[in-house]
């Protein structure tokens, strides 16, 4: 009879439920798996760091709700990828992991790179697994698949040890598991859908806000249809963006203070009331504002502070119930209604604001002016990964997104370093599905030193992505060259450089010349459009600019920082 070892038997398996990318590097003991892998017709790519091949599944997974997989070696290259298995946790982003691991009859006597992995991976994914015999494989590998996408999406861990992967069995054994179909639609109830639209109704000073959630159930059809039909505005969290337009006038991204700490009624969708929203509690909110919840985990209503409708649903038919019923009601609110007044004045004078400083073309250049360049030169449908501090968060307000997931940043657990390695995974969907699209990713200098090598992964896979690296010569910001080498050489480095600090004017576009190509650096306005003009002709291959600016350029002032609750 026919026999298979455990290595073919994963493949096959990966294969049978839909796997795609697998991302990963090699060594012992899945060298074999990773060429098997390929010869099922699965697209393997290696990285340079497991943790950044982790953020590429991940993202992958977001972009198109089926999860890749990162295939790592034992011991410390499971631990390198359980930082990215818990970014994906948090972010609620299917992935699935396969680690390799020592060999069964090894463990316990300090076999190589011995590692309790299932045990350490348990606290950061939703399933932790090892098949106890290769027959089984196919059975596991289902579940995990299911497990990161079922319910509220998460991470997946298969734990693969050498003796398992060697082992033959007979192919008669073999469990025989059809791919598991996409995970069923949770519909709410209706009569939390009413007590919903009468509190609509009766807000003086109603909000929607939409978050990532929202743009992983591709809602974006019936949001758009609530937001257009009632009037209401809205307000996207960072990877909420492109929902709904960012350039739709329902949007008040511009009065973002003052529509949080006004509104009386908010309608959360797909958003959770963690940091990224102070909790929803004073004093970035009002200590009664009303709150409406649908999302698709239970255990998530009410978290942090009381809804007053709590709704476990999907939300596609959430919203569609909630705008039928709005309609019906004949509910629309008028620009003319002193809470759009009010937004519209608030929008106004920041919009007036971050003008002014973006049109400050003096050298060296602040953040506003480089990113207003940037918005003017990029097609509208690019997709944007981005990081860093004020890199990203200034990013966020100035490069506008009009379609949903096409933004990437460091999500819900504040991760640095991922760019790099989401901008990879969005190069393949736009290979897979819209070649046209470009991919920009734009990095702190500080964010991009996590994981500048995997630049190398993108010319090697003959990837098109724009880099742009906003260098302001340290964390937050940074000191003048003069200045710096003034400290550097007053005592031992280690005793006077700032720890904010970095080495100024590093040129960071000269990896590009590792390949034989020119990298881009610019001090002027000028020098960024010829440099982005070129680099967006480019096809299949990476692109690198690298943008000095001011390192004391500050961002506009803030009347409330991140953590506001936290420092009270």
């Amino acid at each position: 009879m026919t026999e298979k070892n455990g290595n073919l038997i994963m493949a096959e398996s990966l294969k049978e439920q839909g796997i795609k990318y697998v991302f990963g590097i090699m060594g012992h003991p899945v060298i074999e798996l990773a060429l098997n892998i390929q010869s099922v017709g699965i697209e393997y790519l290696g990285f340079r760091n497991e943790q950044a091949a982790c953020y590429a599944a991940q993202a992958y997974g977001y972009l198109t709700r089926k999860p890749a997989a990162v295939l790592c070696v034992s011991g410390p290259g499971l631990l390198h990828v359980i930082g990215g298995m818990a970014n994906a946790q948090i972010n609620c982003w299917p992935l699935l992991v396969l680690g390799g691991s020592c060999p069964t009859d090894h463990e316990g006597i300090g076999g190589f790179q011995e590692c309790p992995q299932v045990e350490a991976c348990r606290l950061y994914c939703k399933y932790a697994a090892r098949p106890p015999t290769a027959n089984l494989i196919p059975s596991h590998v289902e579940k995990a698949v299911r497990l990161a996408t079922y319910g509220r999406p998460g991470a997946a861990y298969i734990d693969l040890p050498a003796t398992l992967l060697q082992q033959k069995v007979n192919e008669q054994s073999i469990m025989k598991i059809p791919q598991c179909p996409p995970p069923p639609l949770i519909y709410p109830q209706f009569e939390l859908i009413e007590k919903a639209a009468a509190l609509i109704i009766a807000a003086r000073k109603p909000l929607v806000i939409i978050g990532k959630g929202a743009a992983y159930s591709h809602s974006e059809k019936q949001i758009q249809e609530l937001i257009s039909s009632t009037g209401l505005p809205f307000l996207p969290t960072p990877m909420g963006k492109g929902v709904v337009p960012d350039e739709d006038i329902h949007c008040v991204s511009s009065a973002r203070t003052a529509v949080l700490q006004n509104c009386d009624v908010i309608l959360l969708l797909g958003a959770r009331l963690n940091w990224m929203l102070h909790f929803g509690r004073p004093p970035r909110f009002q200590s009664d504002v009303q709150i409406i919840q649908i999302d698709i985990c239970a255990e998530e209503l009410h978290n942090s502070v009381p809804g007053s409708v709590a709704i476990q649903s999907d939300i596609i038919p959430a919203v569609k119930e909630l705008t039928s019923l709005l309609k019906r009601k004949n509910y629309c609110m008028s620009k003319s209604n002193p809470w759009w007044r009010k937004l519209i004045l608030f929008s106004e004078k920041n919009r007036e604001v971050i003008h002014k400083l973006s049109l400050d073309t003096s050298v060296p250049l602040n953040y506003y002016t480089v990113f207003r360049e940037i918005q003017n030169m990029l097609p509208k449908d690019s997709i944007i990964c981005s990081e860093g501090a004020n890199t990203m968060d200034i990013g966020r307000t100035m490069l506008l997104n009009n379609l949903p997931r096409h933004r990437l940043d460091a999500g819900t657990f504040g991760t640095m370093g991922v760019g790099l390695g989401y901008a990879i995974a969005a190069a393949l969907y736009c290979k897979d599905s819209a070649p046209h699209k470009k991919v920009i990713c734009i990095e702190g200098d500080s964010a991009f030193g996590f994981s500048g090598m995997e630049v190398e992964t993108m010319y090697r896979y003959k990837l098109p992505i724009i880099i742009i690296v906003i260098n302001n010569n340290g964390i937050y910001g940074g000191l003048d060259t003069e200045t710096f080498r003034q400290i550097q050489q007053s005592g031992a480095p280690t005793q006077v450089i700032p720890p904010f600090a970095l080495t100024c004017e590093v040129h960071y576009e000269k990896i590009m010349e590792m390949f034989g190509k020119q990298g881009h650096y610019c001090t002027t306005v000028e020098q960024i459009q010829k440099s982005l003009n070129y680099a967006l002709q480019l096809k299949n291959e990476p692109s690198l600019i690298n943008i000095m600016i001011n390192p004391q350029a500050d961002r506009k002032e803030q009347k409330f920082n991140w953590l506001t609750e936290s420092k009270l």
